[in-house]
């Protein structure tokens, strides 16, 4: 890590998203934190990200309990210093399931990986952001976050209340440097997974992860007299 040079953290790094996300931040010469909680594929994903190795980091962490939490950012700023931007990318595993077939336990699973874990990150970092007067806070949504859908419940409900923080969130600390941000994937995100269950569907009718990473790198670069709180991105193929 370069002295002096600004941290990145994005947590839910998988080989979709989160990989262009860290990739992206990376190139543009930021040192960047990955974490996610399986240690085994954040380790087959460092060289895709950088092949030196010098500016990446990686974590594995459950971001939905409090001490983990506290005792990885207590590192991260201890190793590497303050994070002046993080992207909370982290997702509960997508279930279609009724109400009836819902357990309490996938319900509450689902509200804290999409909400908790977000609210625990951010009050972590947003101490030093607001002592310096910036930073750059982006959390990943979903269509789900505006209408819930049947058999989507778990889902939508994680989604509507991690709206509801980021709007909290930017109308507490916009006005102290810290833009936050919530963008809304409307559609299909090309990763190996959804490729292999849509085998004949063109490839430019999914959302790009480079393209959303790219689109994040400019939510970060924006100027804080034009901020943009909330955007959706999705393929010109997708009904809305």
């Amino acid at each position: 890590m370069k002295q002096h040079q600004s941290i990145a953290v994005v947590i839910g790094v998988g080989p979709g998203l989160g990989l262009a996300i860290a990739k992206k931040f990376v190139a543009e010469n930021f040192f960047t934190v990955i974490i996610s909680r399986n240690k085994e594929q954040l380790s087959a994903l460092i060289p895709q990200i950088d092949a030196a190795n010098k500016n990446v980091a990686a974590f594995a962490a459950d971001v939905t309990n409090e001490e983990e939490v506290i005792s990885l950012f207590n590192e991260i700023k201890n190793k590497f210093g303050h994070p002046e931007v993080v992207i909370y990318n982290a997702a509960a595993k997508f279930e279609l399931k009724g109400i009836n077939d819902i357990s309490s336990e996938d319900f509450i699973r689902s509200w804290k990986i999409s909400c908790l874990g977000g609210l625990l990150v951010s009050q972590q970092v947003t101490p030093n952001m607001i002592k310096q007067s910036k930073g750059t806070i982006i959390f990943t949504g979903a269509t789900a976050a505006l209408r819930g859908s049947a058999n989507m419940t778990a889902f939508a409900v994680g989604k509507f209340s991690q709206r509801a923080l980021a709007q909290s969130m930017a109308k507490e600390f916009g006005p102290q440097g810290i833009h936050v941000v919530h963008v809304i994937i409307d559609g299909y995100i090309a990763t190996p997974i959804v490729l292999k269950h849509f085998p004949d569907k063109p490839l430019d009718s999914f959302l790009n992860p480079k393209d959303i990473a790219e689109t994040y790198w400019q939510l970060y670069r924006q100027d804080k007299c034009a901020w943009t709180h909330e955007i959706d991105l999705r393929p010109y193929t997708e009904k809305f």
